[in-house]
């Protein structure tokens, strides 16, 4: 295990940022925590840099303690590389001698010669002269990716590195880093908002609210396992319908009764809300369960409908584009569903709960 978070909490004033927050990552793994804006995932990266210290719990890197209740270690002596959000390249260096920067062993010609070979790694090859104010963002990206690689740290964090670019540029870029950070066999931790971001680049994705860690996991199980109804909720789209457990793997719902493996532990004779995601809801016109479309969402190879039942509940479908219906049109759906999420009803009053599917 190269990194070890347990129980770290951190507060500024009164106010307690980070809850007892514990994860762990291996070596060669990356990682990424993933929340909205003020949940605490930037305030790790730095309890873990070295620039907060802890309250309570600790930091261990390599086994050893970095930091505790009254024990900082230096961010210097800590063997970490960051990449920025603003990427922090000097103006007045061109791209090798930033990347060159990251070295501080070594005559001044080896240090070029080793950043040269970092730029070419990182697709960049004719672009050692370059000042960075000539590279676009992507460029200047990979430039101070190349720069914390160099020295071959013990471990990488990475602060929204992607955020400062348009949205096309954000997954290719995700893709193309995770590649590079494989290619040396870096360890990495990364903190965003952006799940498309989160789950191009990380092998393992925690998710964070409010200063706690909700779920530390593979991007799929995130998606199809959601551990409660927050990370349901923030990761990917889908809605959350009333149903019934009438059995073990059994629960009827208003579009009929899902059979399968429970993925919650919910006991029969629960009333529960359901999550459907846009993938479970099949469009198919020779289905007799219909729904009516009340919006559209034009993806280009998809198209997101929201979809009203006779209940007045509304489920998602993604659709291929080909199948352009009309808003206030009755279309026919059926669920194709593998994993059935299922919570506790916050309330059951005044909701529809089917005891039986209907007829």
């Amino acid at each position: 295990m190269l990194l070890e978070l347990e129980q770290l909490h951190l507060a500024y004033g009164r106010t307690e940022v980070l809850k007892g927050l514990t994860l762990h990552l291996t070596r060669g793994q990356i990682g990424c925590l993933l929340g909205p804006s003020g949940c605490g995932k930037t305030t790790v990266l730095r309890a873990i840099a070295g620039f907060e210290p802890v309250d309570a719990g600790e930091v261990r890197i390599d086994n050893r303690v970095f930091s505790k209740a009254g024990r900082t270690v230096p961010p210097e002596a800590r063997d970490i590389r960051i990449v920025f959000q603003d990427y922090a390249l000097f103006p007045h260096l061109d791209a090798r001698d930033n990347v060159a920067f990251g070295l501080r062993e070594g005559r001044r010609r080896e240090r070029r010669a080793r950043a040269e070979e970092m730029l070419a790694a990182v697709g960049l090859a004719e672009a050692v002269r370059a000042q960075p104010h000539e590279l676009s963002g992507g460029q200047q990206q990979r430039v101070a990716l190349a720069r914390a690689l160099v020295a071959r740290p013990r471990l990488i964090l990475l602060d929204e590195p992607f955020s400062n670019l348009d949205v096309e540029l954000r997954e290719r870029l995700g893709i193309e880093v995770r590649a590079v950070l494989k290619e040396f066999g870096a360890t990495a931790l990364m903190v965003t908002h952006d799940q498309h971001e989160a789950f191009a680049v990380a092998d393992e994705v925690g998710v964070m609210n409010q200063g706690t860690l909700q779920q530390w996991d593979r991007p799929y199980n995130l998606y199809h396992r959601p551990a409660n109804r927050f990370v349901a909720d923030f990761v990917g789209q889908g809605v959350l319908i009333p149903g019934h457990v009438s059995a073990p793997g059994k629960v009827n719902i208003e579009l009929g009764r899902l059979e399968g493996r429970l993925i919650t532990d919910v006991e029969p004779g629960t009333d529960v809300d359901v999550l459907l995601r846009p993938d479970d809801v099949i469009h198919d016109d020779d289905s007799e369960m219909t729904a009516e479309v009340r919006y559209k969402v034009f993806r280009g190879a998809e198209i997101l409908y929201t979809l009203r039942l006779d209940s007045g509940n509304r489920v998602l479908a993604l659709v291929p584009s080909h199948h352009d219906h009309r808003i206030g049109e009755q279309i026919g759906i059926r669920l194709d569903t593998e994993h059935i999420v299922a919570f506790p009803r916050a309330t059951a009053e005044g909701a529809w709960c089917p005891t039986e599917p209907p007829a």
